[in-house]
């Protein structure tokens, strides 16, 4: 074979080393996001088919009345529904800008010896199990926010006031407030650390140009850190509010687990979650069990809508900067 051949023959390459092992790398990374798309959709599915005969027997009624009577079988989910968005969005209120605070000082503020085991401290709150919270707001909550809290305002409120209409009920330290308050205390370590762990990803360099131009600690927190990490705020407030939308044991020991629709913040009232925890052992019948499997579904599009948003409100923010 002469020079010219030899050149013009196509040159064989080996295999790097590694290259099995990545291709069956790649084959388990496909299978196992498969495998979470098509068990998310199995799920998605099956719901709406259990509850389906309750969608087919009530309609839009089942979306619009709080009549929930399982000895008639008749099933309305408007108070659950009401009861789980209220209580999410007072706790997210309310937790929001005290782990936005704690966040802020643990990074810009604290002394390095108490960073720590402050930190540690809001860590081990964020792992508490949600039955304890429930146990301690019935038993040690509940009494003291109807001596000190319920009972107070609802003297102090006149009477045809709008002071009055919010505080209408029974002051037995149970209902909306309660359990939205016992909710923020759930999400707020979660939401505090996350907003932690972000704020910590800021450069030292960043902070360090701000404070030398002169700025003081609020407005490089205002001005640098917080628009810094905005992306990642948006979606650790976003989780935290999926959490409280989904929560289960600590509200049903606090909320007061009434089907009615609520009409004060003191009123007992009930979410998707709770009604599904206390029913669904004795649901009988083929309707009320289609009714809180139909409960179940639409818990799954309320959080999947809230997701949605958190992505919508991420990609906005990024088009901005």
């Amino acid at each position: 074979m002469t020079d010219a051949a030899i050149s013009q023959a196509p040159v064989r390459r080996s295999q790097p080393r590694g290259a099995f092992v990545a291709r069956i790398f790649e084959a388990v990374c496909f299978t196992a996001a498969t495998a979470l798309l098509a068990t998310l959709g199995g799920l998605l599915v099956s719901l709406f088919i259990g509850g389906w005969p309750a969608f087919k027997r009530f309609g839009p009624a089942f979306f619009t009345t709080s009549t929930w009577n399982p000895v008639t079988d008749v099933y309305g989910a408007a108070g659950p529904i009401v009861g789980t968005l209220v209580t999410a969005a007072i706790a997210l209120l309310i937790s929001l800008p005290i782990a936005g605070g704690v966040a802020f000082f643990l990074t810009e503020l604290c002394p390095a010896k108490l960073r720590r085991p402050i930190g540690t401290a809001v860590e081990l709150l964020a792992g508490i199990p949600s039955i304890v919270y429930g146990m301690w707001g019935l038993f040690v909550f509940a009494p003291l926010f109807s001596k000190y809290v319920q009972m107070p305002m609802m003297m102090a409120a006149k009477p045809g006031s709008l002071l009055e209409k919010l505080t209408v009920g029974v002051p037995n330290g149970s209902g909306i407030l309660s359990a939205s308050i016992i909710l923020a205390i759930m999400i707020l370590p979660f939401m505090a650390a996350t907003l932690r762990e972000l704020l910590q990803t800021v450069p030292a360099a960043v902070r360090e140009s701000a404070y030398a131009l002169g700025a003081t600690t609020a407005e490089v927190v205002m001005s640098v850190t917080l628009p810094y990490v905005r992306g990642g705020a948006i979606g650790a407030v976003m989780l935290g509010l999926g959490r409280a939308l989904g929560e289960t044991m600590a509200v049903t020991f606090i909320i007061g687990n009434a089907h009615g629709m609520p009409g004060s913040l003191f009123d007992s009232g009930s979410t998707i979650a709770s009604t599904i925890a206390n029913e669904f052992t004795e649901a009988t019948s083929p309707v009320h069990s289609s009714a809180l499997i139909a409960l179940g579904f639409v818990l799954f599009v309320i959080t999947f809508v809230v997701l949605a948003l958190a992505r919508l409100m991420l990609r906005n923010a990024e088009q901005r900067r």
